[in-house]
């Protein structure tokens, strides 16, 4: 899941004082230092309402010209070297993410799909400790460690966006991955450490993407905010201005994230909007 652009000029001056961009896309913002990394951070992103689920790694260091990752049994997962001009220069910051599999048997998906399910992506990526080291332009090595935990956060539910009001409910399990019936099981074997529905969320981050005639191919008409878990009411208000300077019948989609302190995220997805309609948003449901 793609989220976190830079706001355009026009927008961001009517925006300024209501938008709150997250640092990290999912989703997810490493801020805390990392050992001799400025940033690291491992964590589970869930898309509840297309029940795929990935694994997102960041680090960010100074001057290296390699990185690499390792799993709590030493494993290395990842590894990339600068060479020819960008060793001259150096690298910083280091984002991936896994590819997203379906974590349920979706009766509508290609048989060529491929599913992992949540077991199985546990036992793929366990808790525990995740090693992130490097070395400089002076053959110098960094290292830092940061965690990676299974517990999961319930998925928003119930988005609505009317009056310029963006609007949802908890709830108290994952969406399709997997079912309710197979999170108990999952619970009771001890293969998911704590119910979903007993999972604090330290914040939530409300999107609001428009798909203007361009393709939005950077995100730059991006609304984003990120507010604490224990609000009152689970709403935001979107900035007049900002959807003023939305084209008119420009359909938008809402994506809702509960986020955890050690920044897992499940996200939900609703589409069929329509923002400044005239003569109605041709992707409107």
């Amino acid at each position: 899941m793609k989220r976190d652009g830079i706001i355009p000029t026009t927008l961001r001056l009517a925006t300024c004082a209501a938008l709150i961009v997250a640092a990290w896309p999912g989703t997810a913002a490493a801020t805390e230092p990392c050992d001799d990394f400025g940033e690291c951070k491992v964590l589970i992103e869930i898309n509840s309402t297309d029940g795929d689920i990935g694994f997102h790694f960041l680090m960010d260091g100074d001057d290296l010209v390699e990185g690499r990752l390792s799993d709590p049994d030493g494993n290395t997962l990842f590894k990339d070297k600068a060479n020819g001009a960008l060793a001259e220069q150096f690298m910083t910051e280091t984002f991936l993410e896994s590819a997203e599999p379906l974590c349920w048997e979706d009766p509508e998906a290609d048989p060529d799909d491929l599913i992992v399910t949540l077991e199985e992506f546990l036992d793929r990526w366990p808790d525990g400790t995740y090693e992130v080291a490097g070395r400089d332009g002076e053959n110098e090595r960094a290292e830092g460690e940061t965690d990676l935990t299974s517990q999961l956060h319930p998925a928003p539910q119930d988005l609505v966006f009317s009056a310029g009001v963006v609007s949802w409910a908890p709830r108290n399990d994952l969406g399709t991955c997997p079912t309710a019936a197979e999170l108990d099981d999952l619970v009771a074997d001890g293969i998911l450490p704590i119910h979903p529905e007993n999972v604090v969320v330290d914040h939530w981050e409300v999107v609001l993407e428009p798909d203007t005639e361009d393709g939005d191919p950077v995100g730059e008409d991006k609304f984003s905010l990120r507010l604490p878990g224990d609000v009152a009411l689970t709403q935001v208000t979107v900035p007049a201005d900002y959807l003023a300077a939305l084209p008119d019948d420009t359909p938008v989609k809402i994506e809702v994230g509960a986020i955890g302190g050690e920044d897992n995220a499940t996200f939900t997805e609703e589409d069929g909007f329509c923002v400044n309609e005239v003569e109605g948003c041709e992707d409107e449901e």
